[in-house]
């Protein structure tokens, strides 16, 4: 059974074959000309389309353009009583899977609309075969469809058994976490614990403890001794999220660990032996902090062999839909609701957005539109997105010259503090610049720039 959209002015062709295609199980829905095509596109999963070449003073291919425009799955076929060579080109360019000439002959829609709908079941097997050779299986349901998150799969199944440290870096919200555990999934470490731990959530002493164990009576809550993530992920991989909020005095202890392969848990005399698996990610610049003394140099080394960095989700748009449709589907099992969909309105929406909070953020997105809304498909109106401001208020109220010295700041930052280039790339001249900064207070009268 499919949901069938006929779209013809004349009334009598749409009840004739609206009746037909009832008549053989399918649900009919109908539309006298475009606008009511798209509300319908709007308010139902659509499979398949037949629409007429002419809609009164409209025109069938503008239906075929805007069904591609929104990449809208659903397969068509161009119905006309004035067939010709270049309007059936046309109608096939645009994507239209047939194109029959009126009167329409019922057997011969039939065959038609069957073969239409193998073809679509067909290239709905191969998506979802593809989509678990990309992983969905055997890298812990990531969803991938753009290029660069493609090289990254490839990556992850070529490092997959290598005993070396992996390094993931990406904005928060890119599913640093996901992939750390896909990769652990197809290891040869699989059988073993997958231990995770956020180290920016912890206090110093607490993640201490927890990153190493403790021994009974070392402080004042440590009752018994307690074996630490180290020692749970022995055999396995241990996943240490935001590496770069640890403290100088941890990230001594994660180096001699690093380095000796044991761990001294707290209040303890004796080291013990641990066999794991090192995944770190962070959001942060690890080599700019490296260079400023707050994250030490020889633990960066230790950590970076393998690098990884996931993109923001505003730079891989391909993917933007593919894992809406897969939170759809948790979505469809939590309801125990089949029929819960996205408009192409609603899709647009998403794909207009630039997803500061990423995957994270498109997850919460359709959670938080299908608990507020029943359904069960959502119109751009119902996709529940918070839009971020993208400066805070306060900017707002900066005055003219203090928005200008924050210009000229960042450009001398690019310029690297040489002035001439920052002149030239300000569009006025050094002397004007110099003073400018004398007014700024960055520059004394007397100062003179070694880099000109």
């Amino acid at each position: 059974m499919a949901t069938i959209l006929i779209v013809d002015d004349e009334f009598s062709i749409r009840k004739t074959l609206g009746l037909l295609l009832k008549g053989d199980g399918h649900v009919a829905l109908e539309a006298a000309n475009l606008a009511e095509a798209r509300v319908q596109l709007d308010r139902h999963i659509v499979d398949l389309v037949i629409t007429d070449m002419r809609i009164g003073p409209e025109d069938g291919l503008s239906l075929l353009a805007y069904l591609k425009e929104i990449a809208y799955p659903a397969e068509s076929i161009m119905m006309t009583a004035y067939a010709s060579i270049e309007s059936a080109v046309e109608a096939m360019r645009l994507g239209a899977y047939d194109y029959l000439t009126k009167p329409i002959n019922p057997d011969e829609l039939r065959l038609r609309i069957r073969k239409v709908l193998e073809r679509s079941s067909l290239r709905e097997e191969v998506t979802r075969l593809r989509g678990e050779l990309l992983g969905r299986d055997r890298l812990g349901h990531i969803v991938a469809r753009s290029a660069r998150m493609a090289s990254i799969l490839e990556i992850v199944e070529r490092i997959r058994d290598r005993e070396l440290p992996v390094l993931i870096t990406g904005e928060t919200g890119t599913g640093k976490e996901v992939l750390a555990g896909a990769l652990h999934s197809i290891s040869n470490r699989s059988k073993a614990p997958f231990v995770a731990i956020n180290c920016c959530t912890l206090p110093e002493d607490l993640l201490d403890s927890e990153l190493f164990g403790h021994i009974k009576g070392s402080f004042t809550s440590a009752t018994s001794n307690r074996k630490g993530l180290f020692q749970q992920a022995h055999g396995g991989t241990l996943f240490l999220d935001e590496i770069g909020d640890i403290s100088p005095r941890l990230q001594a202890k994660l180096l001699r660990v690093l380095q000796e392969g044991e761990v001294r848990p707290v209040g303890g005399e004796t080291s013990v032996k641990v066999d794991v698996r090192i995944i770190a990610a962070t959001n942060r610049d690890l080599e700019h902090m490296a260079a400023e003394n707050t994250f030490r140099s020889d633990l960066l080394f230790r950590l970076d062999v393998l690098r990884i960095d996931i993109p923001p989700l505003r730079e891989r748009q391909e993917d933007i839909l593919p894992l809406a449709e897969h939170f759809l589907d948790m979505e469809r099992e939590r309801l125990k609701h089949a029929e819960l969909g996205l408009s192409p309105a609603a899709k647009q929406k998403l794909l207009a957005y630039d997803w500061p909070g990423n995957v994270r953020e498109l997850k919460n997105v359709i959670e938080r539109s299908f608990a507020l809304y029943s359904g069960p498909v959502l119109g751009a109106d119902e996709v529940a997105i918070t839009m971020h401001a993208s400066k805070p208020a306060a900017d707002k109220r900066k005055t003219l010259a203090e928005i200008e010295a924050d210009y000229i700041r960042e450009t001398l930052d690019a310029c690297q503090g040489n002035q001439v280039a920052a002149a030239r790339r300000l569009d006025i001249s050094r002397s004007t610049l110099r003073r400018k900064l004398q007014d700024m207070g960055v520059l004394a009268v007397a100062d003179s720039d070694p880099a000109l």
